[in-house]
């Protein structure tokens, strides 16, 4: 691992625009991945939406992410489930990678049961988020 890597998995940063609409997704909801995201959600610092960090992953953020296991980095974009698709590699924040990076910021590490088994992640790099770029009404 390198040293600049953060391994928290239990701090992460959402804004309340975010909180405020993920709520109720989580609260009809009965997946594995939502339980886990209500649990991370419960011990996150929540930041006005106009103040979020620009290296904090936020909804609607295009992310590139590592598997530490495999090396294989990917680009995705974390979504509402009603916008999830994955011939645009737009992922849930309802399926386990989508709630795995919900809050994390740039070289921070977390351990996250995925359906092949539990995995590090590490977020790389940000390439978009909505509130570094003054778009809060997405």
């Amino acid at each position: 691992m390198r040293t600049n890597e953060q391994v928290i998995s239990h701090s992460i940063v959402v804004t309340d625009r975010d909180l405020e609409r993920l709520r109720p997704m989580i609260d009809h909801s009965d997946t594995l991945a939502a339980q886990l995201l209500d649990e991370e959600l419960e011990r996150a610092t929540v930041v006005d939406q106009h103040s979020a960090p620009p290296d904090v992953v936020t909804m609607n953020s295009e992310v590139v992410y590592e598997d530490l296991a495999t090396g294989t980095r990917r680009t995705v974009r974390l979504v509402f489930p009603k916008d999830a698709d994955a011939s645009r590699h737009w992922v849930s924040v309802l399926a386990p990678i989508g709630s795995a990076l919900l809050g994390l910021r740039v070289n921070q590490q977390i351990e996250w049961p995925l359906p092949a088994g539990p995995r590090q992640i590490v977020v790389r790099e940000i390439r978009y988020q909505p509130e570094a770029n003054g778009d809060f009404h997405l």
